[in-house]
C-alpha cells in the first residue's frame, strides 16, 4: 500500500514571476492570485526585503512541477 503526500512545486502553469505564489496556491488549493496579493501585502507590513529574500530562497529550493503526459504530448 502506497500512500501519495502532496509535494510544493513551483507552478509550471499558474505563474508571473518564477512560479512560487501559484505553487503555494496549488498546495494548500487556494487561488494563487489571493496568495500574490498576501505575499505584496506582507512585503508592506513586515521588513522591508524579508519576503523578497524568503521569494528567492523558495525559487532556488523548490523544484519545478514535472511535465504531465498529457503536456509532454501535445508538445
Amino acid at each position: 500500500m502506497t500512500t501519495q503526500y502532496k509535494q510544493l512545486y513551483r507552478s509550471g502553469n499558474n505563474r508571473m514571476i518564477g512560479g512560487v505564489c501559484g505553487g503555494i496556491g496549488e498546495y494548500f488549493d487556494i487561488d494563487p492570485t489571493l496568495v500574490r496579493v498576501l505575499f505584496v501585502f506582507g512585503a508592506f507590513i513586515g521588513v522591508p526585503g524579508a519576503l523578497a529574500l524568503i521569494y528567492l530562497v523558495m525559487l532556488i529550493l523548490v523544484p519545478q512541477e514535472p511535465a504531465r503526459d498529457s503536456e509532454t504530448q501535445a508538445a
